[in-house]
């Protein structure tokens, strides 16, 4: 059995111990119960089944930097449509977002001056715009040709302050 490096990761192993000794395997399948994709940032503020009351196994949940719509994004939105139930997707970005706040450059200038490495060749994709970059987004998979035509697609405004979500007519 492969280990973990040194104690790196104690902390990983001892949660999932304790997790493991109360865990029963679930009846859920890998379908959304509810139809519903979200997309949103890592941000470790944000908790997407809560915050719209929703349970495990209800929502199929899509994280990266911004709760930027990538390829990869669209990608993992043909399979959830076609094979795990999604019906529906809503596209929500944060208030006080990193990828909001700072420019491609300044992101890049702190990298390279706190850590000393080059990250030219990655796009952050950074927005100085929210609203628009949402706007954005959510015509990028309505315009999807490989997604149902159907599909349902919204966008909100996660706020981090006062836990609300803030629908957008995008």
């Amino acid at each position: 059995m492969t280990m973990f490096p040194g104690d790196t990761f104690a902390d990983v192993l001892a949660g999932n111990s304790a997790y493991s000794a109360r865990y029963t395997p679930s009846e859920l399948g890998g379908r959304a119960a509810q139809g519903l994709a979200i997309i949103t940032c890592m941000d470790s503020r944000i908790e997407p089944l809560a915050l719209v009351g929703m349970k495990h196994g209800d929502v199929k949940i899509l994280r990266n930097a911004g709760a930027r719509v990538t390829d990869d994004v669209l990608r993992t939105l043909v399979l959830a449509t076609y094979l795990l139930g999604v019906d529906r997707v809503l596209v929500m970005p944060h208030t006080d977002c990193k990828m909001a706040n700072a420019t491609e450059e300044q992101i890049h200038d702190a990298i390279r001056e706190e850590f000393g490495v080059e990250t030219a060749s990655v796009e952050f994709r950074t927005v100085d715009d929210q609203e628009a970059a949402l706007a954005l987004d959510v015509r990028r998979i309505r315009a999807y040709p490989l997604l149902p035509k159907d599909l349902a697609v919204a966008g909100a405004v996660y706020d981090v302050q006062t836990g609300r979500l803030l629908p957008r007519d995008v």
